[in-house]
């Protein structure tokens, strides 16, 4: 089999290394502090149809791909670990608190329905009877069975896990030259763009919270609540540790660090829709810098004859982790990866 090096140690990176390894090529994987960056901050919801921006219909086929391919990314790291990885399939429930965002929640419906994607509207009494902590004062309520979570800090671990038991060479070490001599996947987000050269990626910052719910409040919901609160997007995520994750900022302005307002604003429209929120612990703000390309789309494909990148994920870096490497264990093996990936040429912003 192959030799591979996997420039990267974030999720994308991990679960590379492990779909080679599994197949039996020899990987090893390069990062100085493997599954500390976008990965360590990330909310972890698999959410073709949640996530959906207008004007992106490209993506939508490699979320929906990704989000069919991830039950057998589930059981391939199973195979080899025993720690868990947070993934739930509850689905989500996206609600509105006001007639203005239940007008936004209608039409965004509308365009996922018309797009293939499977969202059912419930009246507020049924939603309130899947999930009884949320506010009875909403305005709209949206089921989609088809999006899960897993919980990114503990699937990590798991996948550090399964690739030291299948021998998997972790070198924490910065890379600062590509290796010469084997099949080379650059997969480290943002420090892509010093390895090679033509890839324009910038850093979206992204603001995320996490509580922790007293006993007996717990659980104090069961499923992803999404929701818009005076068209701000907001989401809480429960967690199997009995924590709750709280998101959805996204800003380009250099700040690295948790924003005042940003807190402010997430722990407000959470309580909004879910007032119990104010009742639990507040254990952690961060921010995490998500690599974005000028279009939005990742950069995945073959550069030459011994690169492949996989880089730019933005928004969507955990959903499309499982198309991202079983796309590229395909490519290193020569194999069509089962899906077109022209939208994603790493070439594309490139000038010549």
């Amino acid at each position: 089999m192959t030799g591979v090096s996997v420039v990267g140690g974030g999720l994308i990176g991990l679960a590379t290394a492990l779909r080679l390894a599994d197949r039996g090529h020899a990987v090893t994987l390069l990062d100085p502090a493997p599954a500390s960056g976008a990965t360590h901050h990330a909310g972890g919801m698999l959410a073709p149809a949640a996530e959906v921006v207008y004007r992106q219909e490209s993506l939508f086929p490699l979320m929906q791909r990704s989000a069919e391919l991830y039950p057998g990314l589930i059981q391939a790291v199973e195979k080899h670990t025993d720690l868990p990885t947070g993934y739930r399939t509850e689905g989500t429930l996206v609600v509105a608190a006001d007639r203005a965002d239940s007008t936004h929640l209608a039409e965004l419906s509308d365009y996922q329905s018309a797009h293939g994607m499977d969202v059912e509207r419930l009246p507020l009494r049924q939603a309130r009877k899947l999930e009884p902590s949320l506010s009875p004062q909403l305005a709209g309520a949206v089921l989609i069975p088809g999006d899960h979570q897993v919980n990114p800090r503990m699937f990590a671990a798991a996948l550090l896990d399964a690739l030291a038991n299948l021998g998997v060479s972790i070198v924490r070490e910065k890379v600062t030259e590509l290796p010469g001599d084997e099949q080379v996947v650059l997969a480290n987000g943002l420090g892509a763009a010093a390895l090679h050269e033509g890839l324009q990626l910038r850093p979206v910052y992204g603001d995320i919270l996490r509580l922790g719910v007293p006993d007996h409040l717990s659980p104090l919901i069961t499923r992803v609540v999404r929701g818009f609160v005076a068209d701000r997007p907001v989401y809480l995520i429960p967690r199997s540790d009995g924590t709750l994750a709280i998101g959805a900022t996204s800003r380009e302005d250099d700040r690295p660090v948790p924003r005042t307002s940003a807190i402010h604003d997430l722990l407000g429209d959470a309580i909004r829709l879910v007032p119990g929120v104010e009742e639990c612990d507040f254990l952690e703000a961060t921010t995490g810098a998500r690599p974005g390309t000028p279009d939005d789309l990742p950069y995945l494909g073959r550069v030459s004859g011994n690169l492949i990148i996989s880089t730019g994920y933005f928004r969507h870096g955990i959903l499309l982790t499982a198309l991202a490497a079983d796309a590229t264990l395909a490519l290193v093996e020569g194999r069509d990866p089962g899906i077109d990936l022209a939208a994603c040429d790493p070439h594309r912003h490139q000038e010549f």
